[in-house]
């Protein structure tokens, strides 16, 4: 079920396979071109999007619920800096209901995720051949999620066919060397809106609660925001978006990021395994495991006695800025050789949220 949804994606594939796509993304995430796409495209979807909705709401004295807003808004997001597209997720009618069509393509992606859940546990095999629920929601929602992809990979191709420029989206710059299948462009695209989809939505409504509970916190946020406008020659002092290097600047704010990840990381459970039996030169013997970065960051020989508190300072040097910990102990972004690609566009995401006003 997992390969029907994410075929041989980065995710879901080991050895050569596995291999080429790491490198291709790694590759395409280190360049300054990508990174201020991904700013561009946050400052258009919550200047342009989610603001005017928050005001809206705010003015009609409509209650919001505050993770489906940003659910829509990281698909916007996640499929503008994926494949160039625009699923208008935020554009909304008066009784708060997606007016774009492209709307079912994200519900789609919810359909999937939920069926995937649901016959985890159950007699899926049996399902599927009898067409039952949840198999049969599932092959509809994955008709709609590769027959939208499957064209936007066509255009893609059409459109360097054409002799016209290279676009910034992810799927541009993987389709612009010629070496790849539709088919492998498709799970390319896939496995990373999935990737940077439900993570973000879920860190972002995460840190907005925690930092309601403080604040402190919130204080110690706009101050710096405040600093770095004011200490910027780029626009005036009341300008309502930062560039990449003023988002990287703002030191407390990922220490405020990070630290809601530690308490809520967005992946709470994974598991992992080796190819075969093997033991480690103390004689340790390896086995599948599974272990929750959620259950570890209350672990207080980890992280201290204060372990379950909110604490961003506990990431700050003596010098202010952003004092990092190994991915083996904050493990929110996973360690070693399949450690996350996109993290550093994952806070540039909700860095970029966070410190836009209208």
């Amino acid at each position: 079920m997992i390969e029907d949804f994410l075929g041989h994606g980065i995710f879901n594939s080991d050895g050569d396979q596995w291999l080429w796509q790491r490198k291709a993304a790694s590759y395409e995430f280190s360049k300054r071109s990508l990174r201020n796409f991904v700013v561009d495209a946050v400052r258009f979807e919550v200047v342009e999007r989610l603001l005017p909705l928050l005001e809206r709401a705010a003015r009609d004295g409509r209650t919001l619920d505050v993770q489906d807003v940003l659910e829509r808004f990281a698909f916007d997001n996640i499929c503008r800096v994926a494949f160039g597209e625009d699923p208008a997720c935020l554009d909304v009618d008066d009784e708060g209901m997606s007016a774009s069509q492209s709307a079912e393509f994200m519900r789609a992606f919810n359909d999937v995720q939920s069926a995937i859940v649901a016959v985890a546990v159950g007699l899926w095999r049996l399902k599927r051949l009898l067409n039952m629920e949840p198999e049969r929601r599932l092959r509809e929602a994955l008709g709609t999620i590769h027959g939208y992809a499957d064209r936007i990979v066509r255009e893609r191709r059409e459109r360097g066919t054409a002799g016209l420029a290279c676009r910034d989206d992810f799927l541009s710059r993987f389709a612009a060397s010629g070496e790849h299948s539709d088919a492998s462009l498709r799970d390319v695209v896939t496995n990373f809106l999935l990737a940077g989809r439900d993570t973000t939505s879920s860190a972002l409504t995460w840190f907005f609660w925690l930092v309601s509970t403080r604040p402190d916190v919130e204080d110690m946020i706009l101050r710096e925001i405040r600093e770095v406008r004011a200490s910027s020659s780029l626009q005036g002092p009341t300008r309502t978006t930062f560039s990449f290097n003023e988002l990287r600047d703002m030191h407390y704010l990922h220490t405020a990021i990070t630290e809601s990840m530690r308490l809520y990381p967005p992946l709470a459970m994974d598991s992992q395994c080796c190819e075969q039996d093997d033991f480690l030169p103390d004689g340790t013997f390896v086995v599948p495991m599974m272990y929750s970065a959620y259950a570890m960051a209350r672990l207080a020989d980890v992280w201290g006695e204060d372990c379950e508190e909110f604490k961003p300072e506990r990431w700050l040097g003596d010098d202010g800025a952003f004092r990092p910990e190994s991915p083996f102990k904050y493990t929110v972004f996973h360690a070693g050789p399949r450690m996350c690609l996109g993290k550093e566009m994952a806070y540039i995401q909700m860095k970029g949220l966070c410190v836009t006003r209208p």
